[in-house]
């Protein structure tokens, strides 16, 4: 009686700490689906060659797409360090490549040569990539040292600086801030752990209007057709009106947290849930449009490219589904667990995989080296494999693409055999 009692007792716990997911559906492809709807927008050449990459995600819809055309196999140029881990990828602008590793050190390298034109030294977290516009560069910041996240009440800020010189423009103090900002039209738009999405006029860094949610907003913004889109630790997705904060419409039926950014293309909303669930959202109605599961955790946003979702998960594999229907496509097991996003560019997606996400959780997570993988958009084939990364895979701009590893940022150039060749794939080229 008393294992019976025990027995019943754990499968009580267990059931409740791990309720079943939500079913998986697939839709029509032509339901809320506006194939005209790119995901990339063709883009000024002097904007592509002055702020090449601004932000987290590429472009404000967050689609991870580049509208780049380099390919491997490619040619190391240069190698510089962090000095501690880097978990979000740099961004491009002006010539330099600005990165924020996690404790609290910002570096503007030279994108030539790879040398450190300013730094600086913050005593606070950073979980996020900066963002840039009209040559100022925004960097959010999380609580101070040490960064184990253990006080959910700790003060972060927004800070200002001068793209060339790195001088402080101006800094403002809110909750932590886990949030890679969102720059929109000389707006800043970010969540904090203190319950709060906000809009900072990036000029007067004055508040115009902060959003209460249900609990923590770590996820970062996307924006689109004048909505923001923030999710929250409660399972909450939140489309607000971005001139106003006014609630356009709500999602509460997250299983678990929501720690991916959403990302936006084809009149769709794209995100997944820790709990290893994908959903596809109309972007201006809130309606669900289909659902799929995709291994045990997704902390990974979606990129988009050729009407096709990819999303890596705990479980090692990347994932490509049909964006319209959600039907699964492929699937590429990489050697350990998935967290960062993956990037796509010219055709091939990029990911790294981390070695140790997840290996102290209840769920599997793959356990094994860490690297950056490029593999076929449209078939799931290895194209190109690089031994470090464990996070974010690449950024890139019209000259070169740069790659940030554990505590690394690698800077490589196409090769002159892969411009001959119009290298498509096939055996493992060398780095």
């Amino acid at each position: 009686m008393l294992l019976a009692a025990g027995g019943f007792a754990a499968a009580y716990w267990y059931s409740h700490r791990e309720p079943p997911q939500q079913k998986a559906f697939t839709a029509p492809s032509t339901k809320e689906f506006v194939p005209t709807q790119k995901p990339v927008k063709k883009r000024p050449k002097k904007v592509v060659l002055t702020e090449p990459w601004p932000t987290y995600g590429f472009n404000i819809q967050r689609t991870h797409l580049a509208d780049f055309r380099h390919r491997p196999p490619y040619r190391r140029l240069w190698t510089a360090s962090s000095e501690g881990l880097i978990e979000f990828p740099p961004i491009v602008a002006y010539d330099r490549v600005y990165l924020a590793q996690e404790f609290g050190r910002f570096f503007a390298y030279d994108a030539k040569t790879g040398k450190v034109l300013w730094r600086k030294k913050f005593g606070h977290c950073a979980a996020s990539s900066p963002t840039v516009a009209d040559g100022v560069v925004y960097q959010a910041y999380m609580q101070p040292f040490p960064c184990d996240r253990g006080n959910r009440n700790a003060r972060g800020f927004v800070v200002a600086m001068n793209a060339l010189t790195g001088k402080e423009l101006w800094r403002e103090w809110f909750g932590a801030i886990e949030s890679s900002l969102l720059y929109v039209k000389g707006v800043l738009y970010f969540g904090s752990w203190d319950h709060h999405v906000y809009a900072l006029d990036a000029k007067t860094h004055k508040v115009i209007w902060r959003h209460l949610t249900d609990t923590e907003v770590n996820t970062s913004g996307a924006y689109a057709s004048g909505i923001v889109y923030f999710a929250t630790d409660g399972g909450n997705l939140y489309a607000l009106d971005a001139s106003t904060g006014r609630q356009r419409w709500l999602f509460d039926g997250g299983r678990e947290y929501f720690y991916a950014t959403p990302t936006v293309a084809y009149g769709r909303l794209f995100i997944g849930n820790t709990d290893g669930t994908l959903y596809s959202f109309g972007a201006t109605t809130g309606n669900l449009v289909w659902v799929q599961h995709a291994g045990t955790y997704i902390y990974s946003a979606a990129a988009v490219f050729a009407n096709t979702v990819y999303v890596g998960s705990y479980d090692g594999n990347l994932y490509a589904f049909d964006a319209a229907t959600g039907k699964e496509r492929w699937k590429f097991a990489s050697a350990s667990a998935i967290h960062g996003a993956p990037t796509v560019m010219d055709g091939i997606v990029y990911f790294a995989d981390c070695r140790l996400c997840g290996s102290r959780a209840s769920r599997f997570a793959k356990v094994g080296p860490i690297g950056t993988y490029g593999v076929d958009a449209l078939t799931g084939k290895l194209v190109w494999r690089f031994p470090d990364g464990a996070y974010s895979p690449i950024v890139a701009d019209d000259a070169r693409v740069y790659l940030a590893g554990l505590t690394k940022v690698y800077a490589f150039e196409p090769t002159a055999t892969a411009a001959r060749r119009g290298f498509r794939g096939g055996k493992l080229p060398r780095t």
